[in-house]
């Protein structure tokens, strides 16, 4: 066991310290600019309801068919460089918004196609450096490593939005994608500042893609024990609880009359919650095992989203949304670093990219058709019904994770550590 500890902290060392920079950088310009195309689309391009859900749904759906390719195509490349690249595609695409917007010709097209681009460029760059940690940090630190980036992710996603919507009412509707638009480029100079040399991967000996290479990655998740039932439950819940958030705006600020601030507040104070959960995810696993603290957070975190459907106006409303909120973050902050950490220890490390790509493909696709469907659900029924809908079809993803642990495959588990 790595003794080295700062502040009572395990220290990851200087290079990692600059990968955890950069990911907060992007993190919190991410939660400056949530929410900002879709109010562009309706404050400046005075876009209706089905433009900007069409705006949401075909950024991550195209997006994710974009990047298909591009999980085969990082896996024989070093991903230091491929990150960047990402970086700086997702700050160049960004920066044109505002640039279109001050000279007059920003059009809904544009809007869509940054969306497609910034949602292929996210997928390709998760997949890079989930695949680049693990040769960065050795295995016994790589749950340190991931709780560390849920906890910057929960605490961009509290500050972030409510400084953002302060900006836009200040500065205007295009601040915030300037913000986040340069916050990529910070991060590519952090990823840069790592240094270092990253091993060449071992060349496959194909002159070119293959058709068969594009499905590598799924055929691995699929074929895998412990993989597929992962990634079936992630892709449902993920799925599920992101198809209910528009029509909770629906129920809330339409039908229950929720002040924007009150609905403001009941989502973005509970993401507290994911702080603490993420700080307790490795002193849990060191206590009760990774396993059996993965699949008890499985199974809670099911259970809160079914609260949603008896909301009512007013404080009592208010009270109940945030208990639930609070519970439902919690329990995500604390098994998502779990599941990132186990996901990359099972496996194989030559197919670590294609299948982290695979991953986020399928999780961005199932987002986008299950909000869609949902969006009909609504439209046909209430979106109280589609919200109670989704919460009992929550309680049974816990079915869909592992019951038994299984040791992660030995044979050249770990690159050799840069650090």
């Amino acid at each position: 066991m790595n003794g080295r500890r700062v502040l009572g902290r395990r220290a990851l060392g200087r290079r990692f310290g600059w990968l955890w920079a950069a990911f907060a950088v992007s993190s919190y310009g991410s939660g400056l600019g949530f929410g900002a195309f879709p109010l562009l689309a309706i404050l400046v391009l005075h876009s209706g309801p089905t433009q900007v859900a069409l705006l949401a749904a075909a950024g991550r759906a195209v997006g994710a068919l974009v990047a298909v390719p591009l999980g085969p195509w990082m896996e024989f490349r070093r991903k230091r460089p491929v990150m960047m690249a990402m970086d700086l595609t997702r700050f160049a695409v960004l920066l044109s918004v505002p640039a279109a917007f001050a000279l007059g010709r920003l059009s809904f097209a544009q809007l869509l196609v940054v969306s497609v681009v910034t949602a292929a460029a996210d997928i390709a760059f998760k997949a890079a450096s989930g695949a680049y940690l693990k040769t960065l940090v050795p295995p016994q630190d790589l749950l340190v490593a991931n709780s560390r980036f849920e906890s910057t992710t929960w605490t961009a996603t509290t500050v972030g939005p409510p400084l953002g919507g302060a900006a836009i009412g200040v500065f205007g509707p295009v601040v915030t994608v300037v913000a986040d638009a340069l916050s990529y480029l910070l991060s590519a100079l952090g990823i840069r500042a790592i240094g270092g040399t990253e091993p060449h991967p071992a060349p496959t000996g194909a002159p070119r893609l293959r058709a068969g290479d594009l499905l590598e990655g799924w055929r691995h998740i699929l074929t895998h024990p412990t993989l597929r039932p992962l990634f079936l439950n992630a892709i449902a819940v993920n799925g599920l609880i992101m198809a209910a958030e528009p029509l909770m705006a629906v129920l809330l600020l339409g039908h229950l009359g929720y002040a924007p601030w009150q609905y403001g507040l009941v989502f973005a104070s509970p993401c507290v919650g994911g702080l603490l959960g993420s700080r307790l995810a490795r002193p849990l696993a060191t206590r009760f095992g990774q396993h059996r603290t993965l699949l008890t957070a499985g199974v809670l975190r099911a259970c809160w989203p079914i609260g949603l459907a008896f909301v009512q106006p007013g404080a009592p409303g208010i009270v109940l949304i945030v208990t639930v909120q609070l519970g439902l973050v919690t329990c995500c902050g604390l098994f998502n670093p779990l599941l990132a950490t186990h996901r990359l220890e099972q496996i194989d490390p030559d197919k670590l990219a294609r299948t982290l790509a695979a991953w986020s493909i399928s999780s961005s696709a199932a987002i986008a058709a299950l909000t869609a469907l949902w969006g009909l659900l609504a439209a046909t029924t209430s979106p109280r019904t589609a919200i109670a809908a989704a919460g009992i079809l929550l309680l049974a993803t816990p079915l869909l994770l592992p019951r038994r642990e299984r040791t992660p495959r030995k044979a050249g588990e770990q690159a050799a550590s840069l650090t």
